[in-house]
C-alpha cells in the first residue's frame, strides 16, 4: 500500500488517492506510466478544445507504449488517471478551477474541492505513487521583476524534492528565463536539452539561454535517470524538449506580446498566483491561432517523448 514519510511517522495515502482502472492495472503490472499536469490542458483552453487536446495527449502516450495519467483533484480525491467522464467534467466545468501546487493539496482534500494540477503538484503526486515520468507544456520559473516581488514558481523548488523526470518545452516565455536557469543550476537540478543545448522558450524555440548538456535519445535520458538514482543524487531531472520549428511561434513576436502583457499586468496591479494565467491570456490573444496550433503540437510531442522515456526506464 502506498505511503509516505511525514514528521517521522508513516501516513497511509491510499484513502486520498483514486486511480483510473487503466493506470491501476499498469502500475500493478510494472508497465510504464506518464503523469500529466492538468492545468496546461484544461485551464489553457476552453471547451471543447481542452477535451480534444487531452484526448490527443493520451492517445500519443498510448501509441508510444505507455499509459497516460492525468493528475487532478475531484471531489476531495487525488485522481491519478482520468476516466472519460472525468475528462468531460473537467473540460466542461463552468467555473474556473483552482490551479493546485504542492501547498494546496491537503487543503483541497480537506474541503473536498476540485482542482487542476500545476507541474509541482503533478511531480509530487507522481513521486508518491511510483510514477517516474511527468509531462506538460512548460514549467513555471522566476518571474520578471522577481528581484523585488520574489515571485518564483514552486515548480522550481519541487525539482529539489520529487525524484521524477519532467519532459516539457522549457519555461514559459513570460518569465525571466536566464534567472530561471540560474535558479535550477544553483539548486543542482539535473537538466539537459533534448537534442539541443539551448533552453526552449515554451512555444518559441530560441531563448538565448545556453545549456551545458543535451541528450540525444529516450534511451540516453533513461540511462541518465538510472545513473542519477544509483549514485543517490536527490531530486528530479528536467528534459527540455524544444517545439518543432515548423510549429514554433516567432521569438520576436512572442517577446513583443509578452512585453505588452507584462506592462498591462503591472498597470492593473496584477500579482501573485493569478499573474501567469493573466499574462498568458493576453499573449495568446496577441498571437491568435498560431498560439493554439503551437500549444497543441508542443503538448502532444512532449507526451510522446515522455512516454518513450518511461518505457525505457521500465525496461
Amino acid at each position: 500500500m502506498a505511503c509516505c514519510i511525514l514528521g517521522g511517522g508513516r501516513m497511509k495515502i491510499s484513502e486520498y488517492i483514486e486511480y483510473s482502472a487503466e493506470v491501476k492495472q499498469a502500475l500493478d503490472d510494472g508497465r510504464p506510466v506518464v503523469a500529466i499536469e492538468t492545468a496546461g490542458t484544461f485551464e489553457a483552453f476552453a471547451y471543447p478544445d481542452n477535451k480534444d487536446l487531452a484526448n490527443l495527449v493520451m492517445d500519443r502516450v498510448r501509441k508510444e507504449g505507455a499509459v497516460p495519467a492525468y493528475i487532478a483533484v475531484i471531489n476531495g480525491k487525488v485522481k491519478v488517471g482520468l476516466e472519460s467522464a472525468e475528462v468531460e467534467y473537467l473540460a466542461s466545468h463552468k467555473e474556473p478551477l483552482v490551479k493546485a501546487s504542492r501547498r494546496d493539496i491537503s487543503i483541497l482534500l480537506t474541503k473536498q474541492m476540485d482542482a487542476l494540477t500545476a507541474v509541482a503538484a503533478t511531480m509530487m503526486v507522481a513521486d508518491m505513487t511510483g510514477i517516474k515520468v511527468v509531462t506538460g507544456g512548460g514549467i513555471g520559473g522566476v518571474h520578471r521583476g522577481a528581484e523585488t516581488s520574489f515571485d518564483i514558481s514552486a515548480d522550481l523548488e519541487e525539482f529539489c524534492k520529487s525524484n521524477v523526470v519532467v519532459v516539457c518545452s522549457g519555461a514559459k516565455s513570460i518569465l525571466d528565463l536566464k534567472l530561471t536557469l540560474e535558479y535550477l543550476e544553483t539548486h543542482a537540478v539535473t537538466i539537459a536539452g533534448y537534442r539541443t543545448k539551448e533552453l526552449p522558450a515554451y512555444m518559441a524555440v530560441h531563448s538565448g539561454c545556453k545549456l551545458d548538456y543535451s541528450l540525444d535519445s529516450p534511451t540516453e535520458a533513461a540511462k541518465c535517470y538510472r545513473i542519477k538514482n544509483e549514485l543517490g543524487v536527490p531530486g528530479g531531472m528536467l528534459i527540455a524538449n524544444p517545439i518543432d520549428e515548423n510549429y514554433a511561434v516567432d521569438s520576436e513576436l512572442m517577446n513583443r506580446a509578452v512585453d505588452k502583457a507584462v506592462a498591462q499586468a503591472a498597470a492593473e496591479g496584477i500579482t501573485g498566483k493569478v499573474i501567469t494565467k493573466y499574462i498568458m491570456g493576453i499573449v495568446k490573444k496577441e498571437l491568435g491561432g498560431d498560439s493554439k496550433e503551437a500549444s497543441f503540437h508542443m503538448n502532444v510531442d512532449n507526451a510522446g517523448l515522455a512516454a518513450a522515456i518511461a518505457k525505457e526506464i521500465a525496461e
